[in-house]
């Protein structure tokens, strides 16, 4: 009956009517001496990540940003491998997957702007089908996402039939369609043992499988995808830190591959990476971890040096204050998924999400 409800709504959403949206000039992104004034309090908050000499670029468009989202009536979701500009100057909701999900789930805007990749907008627009949902460039993927298809996981539930199917969420909407559960790299275990059985399918992250593998009795079944930024972390680039500064303490996210998990001295999704530093506050660390991470993090513990290993996301780059700006404005780059297809999806999510509450 869930399931049979959820189509219903599914047809529903695919009948409405296209949301009309007035047209806006685009605002003055003149740097004048007033604006600077008003800007001052939260350059504050960021001059420690942010160089002076950008701040009059940036401080008009965030000014821009966050009157225009008010008259949109739309909010912004931010994943932490954004930049600081954005993570903190035009954010509401900040957070990784996991927590953008919630978040997403329980907005009352009518519009969202994800800023991120495009699987989170679109788990963005499974969770709110009749709401509006918009990301700045339609072109940020994700290595992840792209490794798997929905023919796949139907090849692999042939190939292991009864074996569950815990789909990371850095996936397309085709492909949670296809799955039991979703999970984040923050309640992989959790997900992967909520099933009591001897083996599941944990898909698409190769990495993420084996490091969830040496902490469970269950068979952890994996399959080949890999995330473009974290594959290039290398033993012998942590054992280079130690060797430069033995007391460094180095913090690995777990799509890295195992052999790196090894050399570190915590391992955990991007919450858990934040949470340790907030907690152990320890003198000098490496986030083993998109970059850009270390810089939002940095924000709010200005005691912590960061050593910052420059692996950048492509993808996460390509938003910008420039297009957040222009989707506002335009109200373009919106993203849709199949109602039927976002239906069964939904309950991939959902499912993860009610796990952890």
């Amino acid at each position: 009956m869930a399931i049979a409800g959820e189509l219903d709504r599914a047809d529903a959403a695919r009948k409405a009517e296209p949301r009309k949206f007035k047209p806006v000039d685009m605002p003055d992104l003149e740097y004048t001496p007033g604006l600077a004034k008003e800007m001052a309090p939260l350059y504050e908050k960021v001059r420690n990540v942010i160089p002076s000499v950008e701040w009059p670029f940036f401080a008009p468009y965030i000014h821009a940003i966050n009157k225009l989202k008010k008259e949109r009536g739309a909010v912004l979701l931010a994943h932490n491998y954004q930049t600081p500009e954005i993570f903190h100057c035009v954010a509401d909701f900040r957070g990784d997957s996991l927590q953008l999900a919630k978040e997403a789930g329980k907005v009352d805007a009518d519009v969202i702007v994800q800023c991120g990749v495009h699987f989170m907008a679109e788990t963005s627009k499974i969770l709110n089908p009749q709401k509006t949902v918009l990301i700045p460039d339609s072109r940020a993927g994700c290595s992840l996402a792209e490794s798997i298809t929905a023919e796949d996981v139907r090849l692999l539930r042939q190939r292991y039939p009864g074996v569950p199917v815990v789909t990371y969420v850095n996936t397309s909407a085709e492909v949670k369609a296809e799955s039991d559960i979703c999970c984040t790299s923050s309640n992989a275990l959790k997900v992967v043992e909520s099933f009591g059985t001897d083996r599941v399918l944990c898909i698409p992250d190769e990495f993420l499988a084996k490091n969830i593998a040496k902490q469970t009795k269950v068979k952890v079944i994996a399959w080949k995808g890999r995330c473009e930024v974290h594959e290039r972390f290398t033993p012998e680039e942590l054992r280079q830190y130690r060797k430069d500064d033995p007391n460094i303490v180095i913090i690995a996210h777990p799509e890295c591959p195992p052999e790196v998990v090894a050399e570190a001295d915590f391992s955990g999704s991007t919450s858990g990476m934040i949470s340790w530093v907030k907690e152990n506050k320890p003198a000098r660390v490496v986030m083993v971890t998109e970059c850009s991470m270390s810089d939002n993090v940095a924000v709010e513990n200005p005691d912590v040096e960061f050593v910052r290993p420059c692996n950048l996301c492509p993808h996460m780059k390509r938003i910008s204050l420039k297009n957040i700006l222009d989707c506002l404005v335009h109200m373009r780059e919106e993203v849709t998924v199949d109602p039927v297809i976002g239906a069964r999806a939904r309950l991939a999510v959902e499912r993860m999400i009610n796990l952890g509450n």
